[in-house]
């Protein structure tokens, strides 16, 4: 088996079609069709993934999301939806989703996404002094998604350290967006662009105790991190 996935949604044809397709991609599925169930699920399995719809029974896929985070800052979550407004795309990036799907969707790419997320999951290794960069007073950690300042930990999503991790490989450097984008989410569209600034919010937030450190923000042209 490829993993074991938690998925979250109360259409019944589109779940048994999508369980269908995921069974025969050799994942092992967990099906359920309340935030409410999944929630009781979650704190019963070991899950690599998360799939979650938005417009849920008992608990929507937001707050089940964010409980989800509280536990397990790392696993992978991945939005389908058929909300494909801006802003509540928005919201599930805010929420610490590694990615929104808006429905309907490709079985190929959903499939494509999935095995990107679990690969990226399962590259973390125990820290060695290698594998630490400093930015300011803060030492990152890209293979284990942390950052650390003063002995406190953060742990970070793989998105926003993909991102810090491209941002400090050119300190000082204005870095065109298109280039992050293309680079980092394989697009340059208006929604991929308001996800970027989701995350570049976020990582001002975590860098936001160390006064030296700012990632300015050129507006439409880019980003450069100033150390």
């Amino acid at each position: 088996m490829k993993g074991c996935i938690l998925y979250v949604e109360d259409d019944v044809n589109l779940s048994f079609v999508t369980k269908d397709n995921l069974e025969l991609a050799h994942f092992q599925v967990i099906h359920c069709t309340n935030g409410a169930d999944a929630w009781t699920l979650f704190g019963d399995h070991p899950f690599d993934l998360c799939i979650l719809d938005v417009m849920l029974p008992q608990t929507d896929g937001f707050t089940l999301a964010r409980q989800i985070r509280q536990v397990d800052p790392d696993i992978p979550i991945l939005f389908l939806s058929a909300l494909a407004d801006k802003e509540n795309r928005l919201n599930g990036l805010r929420l610490g989703a590694d990615d929104y799907l808006t429905k309907p969707f490709s079985i190929e790419e959903l499939l494509l996404k999935m095995a990107v997320f679990l690969r990226r999951s399962k590259t973390t290794t125990p820290i060695s002094e290698s594998a630490i960069q400093w930015i300011g007073s803060y030492q990152f950690n890209f293979q284990n998604l942390t950052l650390q300042k003063e002995g406190h930990f953060q742990t970070l999503t793989h998105r926003e350290a993909e991102v810090l991790n491209y941002l400090i490989a050119r300190p000082n450097l204005l870095i065109r967006r298109d280039e992050i984008l293309k680079t980092i989410w394989g697009s340059n569209d208006y929604f991929m662009g308001r996800s970027l600034d989701v995350f570049i919010s976020r990582l001002r937030k975590r860098l936001s105790q160390d006064a030296s450190i700012k990632i300015e923000n050129l507006h439409g042209i880019g980003f450069r991190l100033l150390l």
